[in-house]
């Protein structure tokens, strides 16, 4: 069964298409970089796998099931790029809610090892709301990362990140596909491309290359 698949996956505002029809499978285990100019399709693609977006046509699967069913939930995590937060809810609160929701009782050591990890343990008590944009990412994935998951999705995640947190993030999501999770991340970090197994790039809404993601080949397919 495959971690990711599209089906003629399509989405239209009116006239504009965001993203033309897709067929794409992303086998279980496998390290992809998702890359392009912005308005290429990178974050609407995610959000319509996330099931964050109604797709006009097609379909998307998640483990064999659309987005919205209970597994392909259970089994999937969105790290946005634009993160939001409840008003009055702290870090250490939304670590809570978010472990809780997805049955994670013991969650206070993994969620101290994260904070620890992205440098915001000292953070715990404060309000993410009032976060620079930096430490709001931070926050965010720290939440991405406290529950299970078996397909991790993250948009941009080194926008906003100082040196130290670019570290940890690469860390994070090596560790996670070590450990045998599906890991998409869309990025303009290239050097991070090298890192990954495999390359999808995206123009105009299209997939306009599938493969090598080795330095040499992304000037290429960006081209």
């Amino acid at each position: 069964m495959t971690a990711v698949q599209t089906v003629g996956l399509t989405k239209r505002y009116g006239q504009t298409t965001a993203l033309e029809p897709l067929d794409l499978t992303i086998d279980p285990g496998t390290f992809v970089s998702l890359v392009g100019q912005n308005g290429s399709g990178k974050s609407t693609l995610l959000r319509l796998i996330a099931g964050r977006l109604d797709p006009t046509a097609g379909r998307v699967l998640i483990g064999g099931n659309p987005p919205d069913h209970v597994t392909a939930r259970a089994a999937r995590s969105f790290v946005t790029d634009s993160p939001t937060f409840y008003d009055d809810l702290s870090v250490r609160d939304h670590l809570e809610y978010v472990a809780r929701l997805h049955g994670v009782d013991r969650w206070q050591p993994h969620a101290q090892l994260l904070c620890d990890t992205l440098g915001i343990a000292g953070r715990l008590n404060d309000r993410p709301v009032t976060f620079s944009r930096g430490l709001r990412q931070k926050a965010a994935l720290a939440l991405g990362f406290v529950r299970p998951f078996s397909v991790l999705l993250v948009d941009e995640p080194f926008v906003g990140l100082d040196a130290a947190g670019r570290t940890a993030l690469v860390h994070m999501l090596t560790e996670a596909h070590a450990a045998g999770a599906t890991v998409v991340v869309a990025t303009h970090e290239l050097s991070f491309v090298e890192r990954t197994q495999r390359l999808l790039v995206m123009r105009d809404g299209a997939l306009t290359y599938d493969g090598d993601p080795t330095l040499d080949a992304v000037p290429r397919a960006t081209d």
